[in-house]
């Protein structure tokens, strides 16, 4: 096997050792923390207590936010279910320890049941992020008005009070919520520097993409809404054990915008900015509302709208700013790239990789596609051209994703795709590449890499790793394009024509055994294409993959192609070899613009 590749960074600053650091600075909190109380007044040490647990609920929303980024006004309700669990059984059943263990699991089994529910509701294949935040948003709505019509058992409007609750010393209250943020700050940040982070990062820029690399976008999204809300039920069940008072408010539609607020002023994707900004408001609306009562509101709000218009990325991002150029970590790991084997032989030449049986796409009266039909072998490069409104694109569709086409056969390398979702139909050994790239703007190229060898290698949920491990034919692309002395670049830097080498690294990483491509060489200069068909014809030849290849450009087509078929009108017109089709007077008259017959619906 090859060497391993690995790429250096010079004049790295010599930095303090990251483990050092961040064990002084995990030192000084917890010092801090344990001597605050002895130091401040009783008043500011009981808004603290509350505001540390509010800062726990932040934290949640920042991570499915900041991070995965569904905007939810729903952590509140998760919240309150550990304040009205806590309350409800301490009130019923009176305090004591097997009623302390009795709330703590009804907090999180309750928690965990409604996350589950409202995940598979809002992240079914082919929801939007906006419907997902409305349905956030209905759940605290619904639970309030649970929490109304519950009589006396919830306390109705008024809520529950004077029930007996844990007795602790309030500086060992202080203590307690403290370092309980503390260690959901720590272990945030380690899940989200892993390469489980890397990856809940690639589903917030690109969950597309992430569903064609084969990731079940649905239920990662699903687990990190139901451990966040267990998180934030336990933020609510100490919340009111320290206060006594169980109110709908802890649970409201109110309370879940307040803490979308916090996590914007603080600055989301950053958990510090969570706490920051959940500690800000807490603090600062403890006094205001004292002082004007009528109108801190709005003093709040106007201090939010100022911070996000002047510094968008909130009060982190402008300690990041007044801090540019200070380095007190190391440089992260160097990224060392590694060739492995493919998963498995490829079998022979005349085994089919991809049939087609009358694939038809109708919207209605309206027919895009209609009976297409034909079969591709491995090692043949198979061009698809034809006008604008022929039905290119839809066709790609209908084979990626099962549930496009309305009726017909597909099957790739032998297996029926039926009405298999993106992520699974990419096990049977299909990759698809777009036709504008579709990376991950904020990964670098090696961590979008890596996203891309999920369904491949399970990423950890703790570290990070060093080794980017690729078949060779990426490996060949990566090296062949530019890529591999720019592994530790961002994305979202390179030019037009390395995301499109970028995005064909990825999909090669799948180790597929169809590959689906989509006017790939758009926007490329005449160097760029010519590399490109080369890359090509290499992976067609050499690593026997079976091509479909949607392209306008005929030049580039006769180049590079082992067969041609034309689509015109949503029908197969031609198929054939590449001089028998590409000098018919079919194509003469669709690539000097006489298309007639053409309905001009976009392909």
């Amino acid at each position: 096997m090859p060497e391993a590749r690995q790429l250096g960074q010079a004049a790295a600053p010599i930095g303090i050792p990251t483990r050092l650091w961040m064990a002084a600075l995990a030192l000084l909190i917890v010092g801090g923390i344990l001597a605050a109380p002895l130091l401040l007044d009783t008043y500011i040490v009981n808004i603290l207590i509350r505001a540390f647990f509010v800062a726990i609920a932040a934290v949640t929303v920042d991570i499915v936010w900041g991070y995965c980024g569904t905007l939810t006004f729903g952590q509140s309700a998760f919240f309150g279910i550990g304040v009205y669990a806590l309350a409800i059984i301490f009130t019923e059943y009176g305090f004591g320890p097997w009623q302390a263990l009795l709330a703590i699991a009804t907090a999180i089994v309750a928690a965990a049941v409604v996350a589950a529910l409202t995940g598979w509701l809002s992240f079914y294949p082919g929801s939007s992020p906006l419907y997902a935040s409305i349905v956030s948003l209905v759940v605290p709505i619904v639970l309030v008005q649970l929490v109304y019509s519950g009589g006396t058992f919830t306390g109705s409007s008024s809520g529950l009070v004077g029930f007996e609750s844990f007795d602790l010393e309030l500086e060992n209250w202080f203590r307690l919520a403290g370092l309980s943020l503390a260690a959901v700050a720590v272990v945030t940040l380690i899940i989200m520097r892993s390469d489980t982070g890397r990856l809940l990062k690639a589903l917030r820029d690109n969950d597309e993409r992430c569903t064609y690399l084969g990731v079940d976008t649905s239920r990662y999204r699903i687990v990190v809404l139901v451990l966040t809300a267990i998180v934030a039920s336990l933020a609510g069940f100490g919340y009111a054990a320290f206060g006594g008072v169980a109110a709908p408010e802890n649970a409201s539609f109110t309370f879940g915008t307040r803490l979308i607020i916090m996590v914007a002023l603080g600055g989301r994707g950053t958990v510090i900015g969570a706490i920051v900004g959940a500690l800000s408001i807490e603090v600062s609306s403890a006094y205001l509302s004292g002082s004007l009562p009528y109108v801190w509101e709005l003093i709040i709000g106007i201090a939010l709208i100022a911070v996000i218009l002047a510094f968008p990325d909130g009060l982190v991002g402008v300690i990041k700013q007044l801090t540019h150029g200070i380095q007190p970590f190391e440089r992260g790991p160097i990224t060392r790239l590694r060739p492995i084997e493919t998963a498995a032989v490829k079998s022979t030449d005349s085994e089919i990789a991809l049939e087609l049986k009358e694939v038809g796409k109708h919207f209605g009266s309206l027919s895009v596609l209609d009976g297409v039909e034909f079969v591709a072998k491995r090692s043949e490069l198979l061009s698809l051209v034809g006008p604008n409104g022929a039905g290119k694109t839809t066709l790609i569709r209908c084979l990626s994703d099962g549930r496009e086409r309305s009726t017909g056969f597909v099957a790739i390398a032998g297996h029926a795709i039926d009405r298999q979702p993106p992520n699974r139909i990419v096990e049977f050994g299909l990759g698809r590449k777009f036709q504008a790239a579709s990376i991950f703007e904020a990964l670098t190229v090696a961590e979008c890499l890596r996203v891309a060898r999920t369904h491949r290698a399970r990423p950890s949920l703790v570290s990070t790793s060093i080794d980017l491990e690729l078949p060779p034919a990426a490996i060949s692309v990566v090296e062949r394009s530019g890529l591999l002395e720019r592994l530790d670049e961002e994305a979202r830097r390179l030019s037009h024509g390395l995301k499109q080498a970028l995005e064909l690294a990825m999909v090669l990483s799948l180790e597929p055994e169809v590959l689906l491509l989509d006017e790939p060489t758009a926007g490329l200069t005449r160097a760029e294409r010519q590399a490109f068909a080369d890359i090509l014809t290499s992976l067609a030849s050499r690593d026997r993959l079976c091509i479909l290849l949607v392209e306008h450009d005929l030049d580039f087509v006769r180049e590079i192609s082992s067969r041609i078929i034309v689509l015109h009108q949503g029908r197969i017109a031609l198929d054939g070899s590449v001089d028998a089709v590409a000098n018919s007077a079919l194509v003469r008259e669709i690539y000097t613009g006489q298309q007639a017959g053409d309905d001009g619906k976009e392909s």
